[in-house]
């Protein structure tokens, strides 16, 4: 071994030349959520991979997969069991080895079934995992798209189940059952969506019970799923980094979110930016960070109307020169805001 990763936990060690049966009923633990690290400065980098080092020495659960970002750097792409899993593991990069890390919205593990022969010996298998959304294949390039499922139970005070009821449908879940512990709690069972609950859903649930449901899942596999790979464009050119995977029916809302968010957080230039989201060729939402304009017409006392048009109108043509010139350079900042876990909600 060169390596330390390479001694699994559940691995049978034997003597040379003599063979024994594997010890059995071991499985090797399955990350469920993904999340890019990466540095907050790049000098950084080498101080932070030793303590990812150090930290995954005594959690062997957690997967490390090196991964690049044009906006954030050289980092990593890290997968945890579970939300809770992630934040500890943060936290403890940021007390134990003061390390101050880039931690962008979790993503799970989706599986793409490939439609033709050429693809499947090009990729080797049939199904494909995709980890990252900006390698998602094109929908002419499979027949399926799969999604984690997991089974979720909730216990809650019977006062508080029609508004779980409504926020379990509003995540895509599937009610499996329904059963009363004794005469105030209720025990509900409901198959969701694993990118549905992987954010917020425990904040929200949280909130609406005051407090009192408890929630917990295992893995429940995969199922179909209209899957759609949502680009960001800015004056149409697509931004790498804010490619995301989302639902069908949620991607209109999950578009606007990221074209308001980088609104607000993009700096005003001399010419106009379009920050739009769009599923292939077709544009789904749109935001408009406005141009800086100087006031053309301060001159003008009176006068004829069309010295005023003239002049807006060379203004006006000045403008679309910038734009079709004019590079969008989008700040560290900017990414960081829409792309860090989304604590604010």
């Amino acid at each position: 071994m060169k390596d330390v990763t390479e001694a699994q936990i559940g691995d049978t060690l034997y003597l040379h030349k003599q063979p024994v049966e594997p010890l059995p009923g071991f499985k090797s633990a399955k990350p469920m959520v993904f999340a890019g690290v990466y540095p907050v400065d790049q000098s950084e980098y080498n101080n932070l991979k030793s303590a990812i080092e150090k930290l995954t020495l005594n959690d062997s659960s957690v997967t490390v997969h090196r991964d690049s970002s044009l906006a954030l750097g050289a980092g990593w792409r890290l997968g945890f069991l579970g939300l809770l899993h992630m934040e500890v593991f943060n936290q403890r990069l940021e007390q134990e080895y003061n390390a101050s890390v880039i931690l962008t919205t979790p993503t799970v593990p989706y599986k793409a079934v490939l439609s033709s022969a050429k693809l499947i010996k090009e990729y080797r298998e049939k199904e494909i995992t995709i980890i990252n959304p900006a390698q998602f294949p094109d929908k002419s390039k499979v027949t399926a798209y799969l999604e984690p499922v997991v089974l979720g139970t909730i216990i809650t005070p019977d006062e508080y189940t029609g508004k779980i009821m409504v926020l379990c449908q509003a995540r895509r879940a599937v009610q499996k059952n329904m059963m009363f512990i004794d005469e105030n709690r209720v025990m509900l069972k409901y198959l969701f969506p694993l990118n549905e609950i992987v954010v917020d859903f425990y904040d929200s649930l949280k909130s609406i019970s005051s407090g009192y449901a408890s929630f917990d899942y295992e893995d429940a596999g995969y199922q179909t799923a209209e899957l759609v790979k949502m680009d960001i464009l800015l004056n149409g050119n697509i931004v790498e980094e804010l490619v995301t995977v989302v639902h069908k029916d949620k991607a209109h809302l999950v578009g606007k979110t990221i074209c308001e968010r980088l609104k607000d957080s993009l700096p005003r230039q001399l010419f106009e930016i379009a920050i739009q989201a769009a599923i292939g060729s077709k544009i789904i939402a749109r935001e408009t960070v406005k141009a800086y304009r100087k006031n053309v017409l301060a001159k003008c006392y009176g006068g004829d109307i069309t010295r005023k048009m003239k002049l807006l109108k060379r203004q006006a043509e000045g403008k679309k020169k910038l734009r079709k010139i004019g590079n969008i350079e989008v700040p560290k900042e900017a990414f960081i805001k829409v792309l860090k876990t989304q604590s604010d909600k």
